[in-house]
């Protein structure tokens, strides 16, 4: 995972969760940082209005009600987690990593390897949809198990 630390020189503002973005691109400077540029497209194309965060020393987040995935690089993968992975429907098989848990679940891209385009903001809209979904609420005199 490369870091980037944007120091902000003083009287200014600190640079702004998609400037700090611009910059972890740019500094990759290879297949990884077009991959992650590719890929933040397509997540801002799917959800306009996806709010972009940096966690976890430097790593990229869109967000929309909560987290709809992350772009963690690494020597070999960029790789896009989604923390609710295992509840959205896959008709793609787009997901390729972390297929054992409950949970999370992830799409691993290697150099050269091609992503559906379409497949892949259908999955992000979904992602986003069960972010801002409700669970029904139970009435407060629904028996037990209702």
């Amino acid at each position: 995972m490369t870091s980037v630390k944007c120091n902000s020189i003083k009287g200014r503002e600190p640079p702004s969760p998609s400037q700090e973005i611009d910059a972890h691109i740019q500094h990759l400077n290879d297949w990884r940082g077009e991959t992650l540029a590719r890929v933040r497209a397509l997540i801002r194309q799917a959800v306009p209005d996806v709010v972009e965060a940096v966690k976890w020393r430097g790593v990229p987040v869109w967000e929309k009600a909560g987290i709809i995935c992350t772009g963690e690089t690494y020597k070999a993968v960029v790789k896009l987690t989604f923390p609710k992975g295992a509840s959205l429907d896959d008709p793609s098989r787009l997901f390729n990593a972390s297929l054992e848990g409950n949970t999370r679940r992830a799409i691993d891209l290697r150099q050269g390897e091609t992503l559906d385009e379409q497949a892949f903001k259908t999955l992000i809209q979904a992602a986003a949809a069960l972010n801002t979904s409700k669970p029904a609420k139970r009435s407060k005199n629904a028996p037990a198990g209702a």
